[in-house]
């Protein structure tokens, strides 16, 4: 069984889909990894770390792409696909509700891919559950990230020259990416407050030492994720947080709808209101932001409040965010382990829904659906 590990080369990607620790359990499987040079350097893992676990260090992209099985961060380019063997599996954030250019190009070489993003939420999948270990390296990174930009210090010192009061911090979107926004910002010792639409978020943010705001909420689809709200109902949403938002120094908002723009949460009559030195960070941004004025991977000063768009949140700190994607893709990939290598079941409660490209064909029901496809059955 040959496993591959390419350097990825998205601008601002720093993490790998591989890390010595997760190259020792290949190995002990009796796989041959090749892991190409400079991959994990980005990364701080390097060549000398991953050839003493076992890997073997090849040259280029080519030769980490001729393989069974190719583990990468993000979607391949398409002349990275041309590189994998017709027949072999591929497994990433491959972003298959929308990248279905990719997706076709993918099911046309006969590769079956397996979308990360696509592992059902459940119990069963929480360690193979790579979009929400993500969420929680981007929520730490974006308060990091707030708190380096912003001109005050995040917790109360109490010094010879005066008590400094701390910083007041909103959370809007508590999901796992909010959450450990608000734990980060609690042990950095910022006053918190949160908010989500659904209503059975106010127990954990509370649980955190954190004020839940009491803005209009609503129930979650049955997926699990909030619904979009109706104009009323964001009216009124938008009026009860912009009095929150404007007393706020430090403010970080995280609310997507899967398949849908990001909800417009912080209108910018609402940014106009907040002093100068607050800082604002968008992780909606490139989905369409939920603060007016955000953009994707940029800096926005509105009257000296400063609107950051990050798009590279988990690449900020590559190290752990890699080791924790490595695992996800370790123990994703070993449901289908056989004493052989691999065989891919798509009977299986867990890797079965992230298969997106079976066989030469797209068989992912909401993949086929962006595409305009009749729906198919996993098996």
């Amino acid at each position: 069984m040959r496993l591959g590990i390419p350097l990825e080369r998205t601008a601002h990607e720093r993490r790998v889909a591989a890390v010595p620790a997760s190259v020792k359990a290949f190995t002990g499987w009796g796989w041959d990894v090749r892991v190409e040079s400079g991959a994990g350097d980005a990364a701080g893992f390097t060549d000398a770390a991953f050839a003493e676990a076992g890997a073997t260090i090849v040259a280029d992209a080519a030769a980490a792409h001729d393989a069974d099985l190719v583990l990468r961060v993000d979607r391949p380019t398409f002349d990275e696909i041309a590189l994998v063997p017709e027949g072999a599996i591929l497994a990433g954030f491959l972003d298959p509700f929308v990248a279905t250019d990719v997706i076709q190009a993918l099911a046309d070489r006969n590769i079956t891919a397996l979308a990360v993003e696509a592992v059902p939420r459940t119990t069963l999948a929480q360690a193979m559950d790579a979009l929400s270990s993500q969420a929680n390296v981007a929520g730490y990174a974006a308060v990091m990230l707030s708190a380096a930009e912003s001109p005050k210090f995040p917790s109360m010192l109490v010094t010879a020259a005066g008590t400094i009061p701390p910083a007041r911090a909103l959370v809007l979107g508590v999901g796992v990416a909010g959450l450990q926004a608000i734990a980060t910002f609690r042990r950095l010792g910022a006053i918190v407050h949160a908010y989500d639409i659904r209503p059975e978020t106010k127990e954990q943010v509370e649980s955190l030492g954190a004020k839940f705001v009491e803005a209009p909420t609503q129930e979650m689809d049955e997926g699990g994720y909030a619904k979009e709200v109706d104009e009323e109902t964001a009216a009124k949403q938008q009026e009860v947080l912009a009095e929150f938002v404007a007393k706020a120094d430090l403010v970080v908002t995280t609310a997507q709808i899967p398949g849908r723009p990001a909800p417009r949460l912080i209108n910018a009559d609402v940014v106009a209101s907040m002093h100068p030195g607050s800082v604002i960070v968008d992780m909606a941004a490139s989905s369409g932001g939920n603060v007016e004025g955000s953009l994707p991977g940029e800096a926005v000063d509105v009257n000296g409040v400063t609107i950051l768009g990050p798009i590279d949140l988990p690449s900020r700190v590559a190290t752990d965010a890699s080791r924790m994607y490595a695992r996800n893709l370790q123990e994703l990939v070993g449901r289908w382990r056989t004493d052989d290598g691999i065989a891919v079941d798509l009977n299986d409660e867990v890797a079965g829904p992230a298969t997106i490209t079976s066989g030469g064909e797209i068989i992912n029901p909401r993949t086929r659906s962006a595409m305009g496809l009749e729906a198919v059955s996993y098996t």
